[in-house]
C-alpha cells in the first residue's frame, strides 16, 4: 500500500518532505520555479479572462486548463528530480527518436493546421506540439554526444550530428523558425560550452545562416515579418498591426502600470495576448517596475543555474545544466524581445507564462533536469553498479 506521503506528492505536486535534505542551490531553483509558475498563472488569468468569457462563458476556463498542465508537468518534474540523470540520458536518445517521428508525421496528414501552419498533433482535446519536448531531449542528448566526443567513433557522431540536423529541418518544414532557430542556437552554444573545435562551431553557424536566409527567401510570410518589424507602422492595420498593438500596451502601462487586470489591450486589440504577447499584457498591467523586477528575476535564475553548471565536475551534467538555462531563459528573453519590437514576430512562448500543455510540460521538464544537476552536483556521485567479471578458473591463483 501507497504511504500518505506518497500519495499526498501525487495530490499536490509541490509537497515533498525530502526537500530539507537537498542541496541549497537545488532548493533555490525549485522555490524559483514555483514562483515563476505561480506568477505565470496570475498574469495567464488577467490576459485570458475576456477570451474565455467570450468563447466559453467562463473567465477561469483557460485558466483552469493551465493549472491542470501545471500540475501534470508537476508530476513529471518531481520523477525528474528524484531520478539519476545516467537513467534519464539512456533515455533522452529514444525520445529524440520518438519526437522526431512526430514533427515529420505533422506534414503526412497527422498535423493539425492553426494559423497556417502544421506544428501540433490532435490527441482528442489536447494539442501536442512534438517541437516543445524536442527542446529538453535535444539538450540531453546534446550534453551527452557533445560532452563524450573526444571519445566517440567517427560514425556515432556523423550519426547524431544528422539526427540534430534531421531535427531541425523538420521543424523548419512545419514551418516554424523561430523554434528552429532557438533549438539550433542551443546546440550550438552547448557544442561551444563543450569545447568543440572552432572550425566546427564555424561551418555550422554559417550553414545555420544559410539555412535561415534561404527560409526567408522563399516564405512570403516570413520576409513580411522581417520589413514589418523595420516599421510596423508603416501597416499599422496589415502586417504591423501585433506589433503596434504590442508597442500600444508596453507604452500604456507607463513607469507602474494600469494596475492587475486593468489591461485595455487585452480586450481583443492584442491579438493572440494569452501565448506569443501575454508579456504586453503584463507589462501594459504592471508597467516598467515590474518588467525589470521580472527581468531582474531572470538574471537571478540564470545567475544560479550558470553557478550550478559551472560547479559541476561531470562535464556531461554541466551541459545539460547550461542547456536548460539556455532554453529557459533565452525564449523568454526572445519573447520579450519581439513583444518589445526589438526582435522580428516571432511564435514563440514565454515559459510559464504563456498558455499552452506542451510548452508547460516542456518547461518543466527543462527545469526538473536543473534542479536535479544542482542535486547530483553537490553530493556523491550516483554510479550505476554492474555484476562483477568472473575470473576463469584456469587463471584464478
Amino acid at each position: 500500500m501507497l504511504k500518505f506521503g506518497t500519495i499526498l506528492r501525487y495530490l499536490i505536486p509541490i509537497y515533498d518532505p525530502t526537500v530539507n535534505s537537498w542541496a541549497g542551490e537545488a532548493r533555490l531553483l525549485r522555490t524559483l520555479t514555483f514562483a515563476w509558475m505561480l506568477v505565470g498563472l496570475i498574469v495567464l488569468f488577467s490576459a485570458s479572462y475576456p477570451e474565455g468569457l467570450e468563447n466559453s462563458g467562463n473567465g477561469f476556463s483557460i485558466v483552469w486548463k493551465q493549472a491542470a498542465y501545471f500540475w501534470v508537468g508537476l508530476l513529471a518534474f518531481n520523477f525528474l528530480v528524484r531520478r539519476p540523470l545516467v537513467d534519464v540520458l539512456g533515455l533522452a536518445p529514444w525520445f529524440l527518436l520518438l519526437f522526431l517521428g512526430l514533427i515529420i508525421s505533422t506534414k503526412t496528414g497527422l498535423g493539425t493546421e492553426i494559423n497556417g501552419a502544421k506544428r501540433w498533433i490532435a490527441l482528442g482535446p489536447f494539442l501536442l506540439q512534438p517541437s516543445e519536448f524536442m527542446k529538453p531531449c535535444l539538450v540531453l542528448q546534446s550534453a551527452h554526444i557533445f560532452g563524450n566526443w573526444p571519445r566517440l567513433p567517427v560514425r556515432v557522431r556523423a550519426f547524431w550530428v544528422g539526427i540534430f540536423c534531421l531535427t531541425l529541418a523538420g521543424i523548419l518544414l512545419q514551418p516554424n523558425l523561430s523554434t528552429t532557430a532557438l533549438c539550433g542556437i542551443t546546440l550550438w552554444l552547448v557544442a561551444l560550452s563543450s569545447g568543440l573545435p572552432l572550425v566546427y562551431l564555424g561551418t555550422t553557424a554559417t550553414l545555420g545562416c544559410l539555412a535561415a536566409v534561404t527560409s526567408i527567401a522563399f516564405r512570403e510570410y516570413q520576409r513580411e515579418r522581417i520589413t514589418s518589424f523595420m516599421n510596423p507602422f508603416a501597416d499599422p492595420m496589415g502586417n504591423g498591426y501585433q506589433l503596434v498593438q504590442s508597442l500600444y500596451a508596453i507604452a500604456s502601462g507607463g513607469v507602474t502600470g494600469t494596475g492587475y487586470g486593468l489591461s485595455q489591450q487585452k480586450l481583443f486589440y492584442l491579438p493572440i495576448q494569452t501565448t506569443d504577447f501575454i508579456f504586453s499584457v503584463f507589462a501594459e498591467e504592471l508597467g516598467l517596475i515590474g518588467c525589470l523586477v521580472f527581468l531582474a528575476f531572470l538574471l537571478l535564475y540564470a545567475t544560479i543555474g550558470l553557478r550550478v553548471a559551472m560547479r559541476c565536475r561531470h562535464r556531461v551534467k554541466r551541459l545539460i545544466a547550461m542547456g536548460a538555462v539556455i532554453v529557459l531563459v533565452g525564449q523568454s528573453l526572445l519573447n520579450i524581445g519581439v513583444a518589445s519590437g526589438a526582435l522580428p514576430t516571432t511564435g514563440l512562448p514565454l515559459p510559464f507564462f504563456s498558455y499552452g500543455g506542451s510548452s508547460c510540460l516542456a518547461s518543466l521538464i527543462l527545469a526538473g533536469l536543473l534542479v536535479r544537476v544542482a542535486r547530483e552536483s553537490n553530493e556523491a556521485e550516483v554510479i550505476r553498479l554492474q555484476k562483477p567479471t568472473q575470473i576463469p578458473l584456469a587463471t584464478a591463483r
